[in-house]
């Protein structure tokens, strides 16, 4: 049996609720919110003229968004030409559980951040942004600034986290921004926790939850450092992870997670 952690573990409803409802949208992060998660996660692009809007594809994804054709690459399109696309016409056949929202628009930051004010929840934005395609994000150094302006704008520094598996975006945040936190995502290999962090200038760790063990846990708490795995669905994962000591989770269906966090008296 794995001992309750010293601190709480902290629920991090991935693109809002991906398993119940349509990927960042409005209407799942604001679900997020009502069945209590910790954290929204959520995902950014660029539109033509310079808004950063909720979206984990550079594209609008054929899977769920409808739209009236032409370019369906968010950095050619401008916010007005975005809106006239429908991303909760079509439930994710990926997820079973997830129900359509028909007419849900691609939401903008700010409309993400002004939930704020629903609760004391945290925002966990990762920066979209590929350095073999650097068409479809304006510079590193511009998008963190957008973000940066964003996030002071709603008086967010506290409450945020900026994660990215390009560490440009990181590496200019704490420029502009040293109080908001980092977290350096990672996906493949063997490299230490702290050494992942230091890579990224970051004081959280962010890996698939199946590089996750107790050792690296504990050697990423030795240097100070959390750990926040992803995207674990499945109640045997949870177990491991918490197990390993992870300080937070994120994962599709966060009314589920508390739920066994709940059984295990962890919440």
């Amino acid at each position: 049996m794995a001992l309750p952690a010293a601190q709480p573990i902290l629920v991090h409803g991935h693109r809002g609720a991906r398993a119940v409802l349509p990927e960042n949208t409005l209407p799942a992060f604001e679900y997020a919110i009502e069945i209590g998660a910790d954290v929204l996660e959520l995902d950014l692009a660029v539109t033509k003229d310079n808004v950063l809007v909720v979206s984990h594809d550079p594209t609008l994804n054929p899977k769920f968004c409808q739209g009236p054709g032409g370019s369906n690459v968010i950095r050619e399109l401008t916010l007005e030409e975005l809106r006239r696309w429908d991303c909760g016409a079509r439930a994710n056949p990926d997820f079973p559980k997830q129900k359509a929202v028909p007419g849900t628009p691609v939401p903008t930051l700010d409309e993400v951040l002004a939930l704020a004010k629903r609760g004391t929840f945290q925002f966990n934005i990762e920066t979209k942004i590929f350095k073999d395609k650097p068409w479809y994000t304006p510079p590193p150094e511009e998008f963190a600034k957008l973000l940066v302006d964003a996030i002071r704008r709603h008086k967010l520094e506290s409450r945020t986290i900026v994660q990215s598996f390009d560490y440009r975006t990181l590496h200019a945040v704490k420029k502009l921004a040293p109080e908001i936190r980092r977290s350096a995502l990672y996906a493949v290999g063997f490299k230490s926790f702290p050494a992942i962090a230091q890579e990224g200038e970051a004081t959280i760790v962010s890996p698939h939850h199946r590089l996750v063990t107790a050792n690296r846990v504990k050697a990423a708490h030795s240097a100070g450092l959390q750990v926040v795995p992803w995207t674990a669905n499945d109640p045997s994962d949870w177990e491991r992870l918490i197990a390993a000591g992870v300080d937070g989770i994120i994962t599709d269906d966060p009314a589920a997670l508390i739920q066994y966090l709940k059984s295990r008296n962890l919440r």
